[in-house]
């Protein structure tokens, strides 16, 4: 017979998962309010669960700190082996349970930067919305902004099912699949007063550049890189932090600037698009999930939407 704390393996009968689901939620967020709203529940009803979990451990396992709770080292302690219970459940019962989007509505959340909602996820409520062929699936898709100090927990603790975003902004460990490879383009006004002729590296350098910064301020990038192995330089009038930002400040200016095609694609109302005259490497844009869901069956019905939209 083994024992964890109090727990014998004769007492686990008599206990159930869900306040270890609590504690897992208790633990990330550090306020009942918070994780009551997150599990569904009320907070006189998670409270409750506290108390049977302290009783459980023998510990108080959070302890409150000014406004916060915070984890005893007993709690801490439990967090990692805990993380590892749930995913292995959640595994073990996602392999069994069949997914149904058209049995009820579908809550779909999305981690990405402006520019890949507007690329790709747009897409995905435009097929959900559009389809003609048969029954329609009661899908809402709720768009997330990448946060680099949040996006991460967000997937793995459920708060998002998948983040779409190139290579060194996705979470470590994190799987992930290839979804398409993006180029970049010269953008510029219609009505520019250069005309609509092919760019040469003269012209090119002479005329002011918008620069994309997503991290933001910064007045170097990777067109840069690439004309300084050319011995040449652009001239930079303005650092903005989205590729958003780009169609209204080159409508109302001559600026120039480089953009990935697929949003240049969707602005040919507004924008005259070119080759550049130098190479500029591209970049390649990935799905990414948590690896507890891996198995999930509505992140694989998901991931098959999205790929099916053939980017």
């Amino acid at each position: 017979m083994f024992c964890i704390g109090r727990i014998t393996c004769m007492d686990l009968p008599r206990h159930d998962l869900g306040p270890l689901l609590s504690l897992d939620v208790l633990l990330a967020e550090r306020s009942v309010t918070r994780a009551a709203r997150r599990l569904g529940i009320s907070q006189p009803a998670l409270s409750a669960q506290l108390a049977r979990l302290r009783d459980l451990f023998d510990d108080p396992l959070l302890v409150r700190s000014g406004r916060t709770l915070v984890p005893t080292s007993r709690a801490e302690a439990l967090r990692q082996p805990l993380n590892r219970l749930l995913d292995e459940l959640q595994s073990l019962v996602a392999a069994e349970l069949p997914f149904d989007p058209m049995a009820g509505p579908v809550t779909v959340r999305v981690i990405a930067t402006d520019y890949i909602h507007a690329a790709v996820t747009g897409r995905l409520v435009a097929a959900f919305e559009g389809r003609g062929d048969g029954p329609v699936p009661d899908t809402r898709v709720i768009m997330m902004a990448h946060d680099p100090q949040r996006s991460r927990q967000d997937l793995e603790e459920g708060r998002a099912d998948l983040m779409i975003a190139s290579e060194p902004l996705l979470p470590q460990g994190a799987i992930r699949s290839r979804l398409f490879d993006e180029r970049f383009v010269v953008v510029q006004r219609r009505g520019h007063p250069r005309g609509t002729g092919p760019f040469d590296l003269d012209e090119f350098c002479r005329l002011p550049h918008v620069l994309v910064s997503p991290v933001g301020g910064a007045l170097r990038g990777v067109t840069d890189e690439a004309l300084a192995a050319l011995g040449r330089t652009r001239r930079i009038a303005a650092s903005v932090s989205s590729f958003l930002q780009l169609p209204p400040l080159l409508a109302r200016s001559d600026l120039i600037a480089m953009a990935p095609e697929r949003l240049a694609m969707a602005c040919t109302r507004d924008l005259d698009i070119f080759e550049p005259p130098v190479t500029v490497p591209g970049f390649t844009i990935h799905l990414a999930w948590h690896p507890r869901r891996d198995r999930d069956p509505k992140i694989c019905w998901l991931r098959r939407e999205i790929q099916a939209l053939h980017l």
